[in-house]
């Protein structure tokens, strides 16, 4: 299997003005990119050949294999949490879910926001299912991911600055605001489907 760079799911312009066209074009045209091309040079010839990523970021030790995996699985993720018409609070299960668990969607993204800008150096925001099938809203470091350690992740938001130093400077807090403007919650809704077992939605190969 060879891992491929998946094309965004909008036109590069289409986020502005909370993303502009030059942060896509660096972020998923770059570095995203080169992630794509690290995993598929480090897993050439090991045992790793053809795996799926869960399976590389599961199994593999700490290193570069299982960074580029991860940095592979979480930007492909994290392309998916965004859509030009997002940011309308969600409604049905996830919402009352939801609603059930943090209060109010409004209480969800203050946490959120809260998470996010905490996190020290580089790394990512999520919202996940637990075990118990609680939500929770967690940070994780540079290329961590809760796919490592079998949570279910159902939106997440790249803190690492290349994800918004262009539009943004060093202002995180104000990326963040903008990123929950943004938020495709059909997509979040199709994740919580899926740990229900009723749909599965494919990221990233």
């Amino acid at each position: 299997m060879t891992f491929e760079l998946p094309p965004l799911p909008y036109p590069t312009d289409a986020l502005e003005p909370h993303l502009s066209r030059e942060t896509l074009e660096f972020h998923h045209g770059k570095h995203h990119a080169s992630y794509v091309k690290a995993l598929n040079h480090l897993v050439r010839g090991t045992r790793f050949a053809g795996r799926s990523l869960a399976e590389i970021i599961q199994t593999s030790g700490p290193g570069r294999l299982r960074d580029n995996a991860a940095q592979h699985y979480n930007h492909g993720f994290y392309w998916n949490c965004l859509e030009p018409s997002g940011g309308e609070k969600p409604n049905g299960a996830l919402g009352e879910k939801i609603r059930a668990e943090f209060g109010s969607v409004d209480r969800l993204a203050r946490r959120f926001a809260a998470v996010a800008t905490a996190q020290f150096g580089s790394g990512w925001a999520w919202l996940v299912v637990n075990a118990d099938g609680s939500l929770g809203v967690e940070a994780s470091t540079n290329a961590d991911t809760p796919v490592r350690t079998g949570r279910t992740p159902l939106l997440v938001c790249d803190v690492w600055e290349h994800a918004y130093y262009i539009d943004y400077r060093n202002d995180r807090g104000k990326y963040v605001k903008a990123f929950w403007d943004l938020v495709n919650w059909d997509f979040v809704a199709r994740n919580l489907t899926a740990v229900d077992g009723v749909a599965a939605v494919a990221v990233a190969n």
